[in-house]
């Protein structure tokens, strides 16, 4: 976010809602974060086959794992976007703008 101060600060000042860039903040992280969660449930279908013989009393394609971790990292990845997108709200827009 750090990087999109600027852009941030030309956003507010021409009046966007501050529940506007909160929004926007977690929609672009969130679409990275559920880009990388269905590449990575793929893959973990794709390769569980291979890794069978090493699971011990856990079926390869066990739904509650999948399920579990997935939110959790669904649940994190909300938090990492959130913290900066709560800071991006208080983006003064004189301040970023001045900046550069």
């Amino acid at each position: 976010m750090a990087l999109r101060t600027r852009e941030i600060g030309i956003r507010l000042a021409l009046g966007a809602q501050r529940h506007d860039v909160l929004k926007l903040v977690l929609r672009t992280g969130m679409i990275v974060a559920v880009t990388g969660l269905t590449l990575g449930l793929a893959s973990a279908f794709a390769l569980s086959r291979l890794m069978s013989t090493l699971l011990f009393e856990v079926a390869p394609t066990d739904p509650i794992t999948f399920v579990a971790v997935s939110a959790f990292l669904i649940l994190v990845a909300l938090l990492a976007c959130y913290i900066p997108a709560h800071r991006a709200m208080k983006v003064d827009p004189l301040v970023a703008l001045r900046n550069e």
